[in-house]
């Protein structure tokens, strides 16, 4: 018998799989939760197998769950894929141009956009900014399409260029004791308290192998999500920061911060324009690519502290 498996049904399964939450998957798809569970019961029905399964509180697929889940995505990627191939064929420049940015280079990132959005106008956009473990399963299950994030693991079959440096700085409130000395030694860091960014995130890696290749170390560490709540957190006296100094132009502005010179700082990291090897680019996709290669670094001008 024949498969009589819809769209809508392939893309909620997909959903579904990706949050292992009905409910999650429904806020993202704005639809009911009901609505969710009866497209899965349906799909569920028309296949005569079972794809998601309750583990106790948690949602899990079955083996033929993974294995309509492969099926799908790649459904759904080639039809994606069709459809900005037709629209390069017949000259139109419109569709949409799916873009993950990590978290870290938001700020120049939707700068870039919104100047190529200026100059090739039509498109829709679809931006994505999260973390980076959430690009690289993006990535290595080929849901993504450009990525802009520091360098990604040579484990994946990714295409990655560099297009601009990205420093990593310790940040301070202006009234912290070494706000004003220079050339601060970096074993006089190891009696601060720093707000750092969770294990896998790409500054926390680079942090830990930069304080391990110089022989320092952190003594205390307070952990949080992001790049603004680090921020905050400094502003408010729980400890030194270090972060990409792409994340700072506000609060440089208007003084809430300052960024501390440290021996052996900042830390020289390089943002990546990253997609799989086999994912066929669209004309448009091309042209977002060049663009970002050419002219990122219009859009994220460096602290002088930095250029001196």
């Amino acid at each position: 018998m024949p498969m009589r498996v819809t769209l809508r049904q392939l893309k909620v399964f997909e959903s579904v799989s990706r949050h292992l939450s009905f409910t999650r998957a429904a806020e993202a798809l704005h639809l009911s939760q009901p609505a969710v569970s009866m497209q899965i019961k349906q799909l569920e029905a028309q296949l005569s197998v079972t794809l998601i399964e309750q583990f106790g509180k948690k949602n899990g697929l079955t083996e033929a769950g993974h294995e309509m889940l492969y099926y799908s995505r790649e459904i759904l990627r080639l039809l994606a894929e069709a459809e900005e191939v037709l629209d390069d064929l017949r000259g139109v420049r419109r569709g949409t141009l799916q873009i993950g940015v990590a978290t870290t280079a938001n700020a120049f990132a939707t700068q870039l956009l919104a100047a190529f959005s200026r100059e090739f106008g039509g498109i829709q956009y679809k931006l994505d900014i999260t973390n980076r473990q959430t690009l690289l399963d993006q990535l290595e299950t080929n849901q993504a399409g450009l990525v802009i994030m520091g360098r990604p693991p040579s484990n994946l079959p990714l295409v990655a260029e560099s297009f601009m440096d990205n420093p990593l700085v310790v940040i301070a409130p202006p009234n912290h004791s070494l706000a004003k000395q220079q050339n601060i030694p970096l074993d006089e860091l190891s009696n601060e308290t720093f707000v750092i960014r969770e294990k896998v995130s790409g500054t926390r890696i680079a942090m830990e192998r930069f304080f391990k290749q110089h022989g320092g170390k952190i003594a205390s560490k307070i952990e949080m999500t992001s790049n603004e709540a680090i921020k905050n957190a400094v502003q408010a006296g729980l400890g030194l920061g270090i972060v990409s100094v792409h994340t700072m132009q506000l609060e440089l502005e208007v003084k809430k911060l300052v960024i501390l010179d440290v021996q052996s700082f900042p830390i020289l990291r390089h943002w990546y324009v990253v997609h799989r090897e086999d994912k066929r680019l669209s004309s448009v996709a091309e042209e977002f690519k060049k663009f970002v290669l050419v002219r990122a670094g219009e859009f994220a001008q460096l602290p002088k502290i930095l250029n001196q």
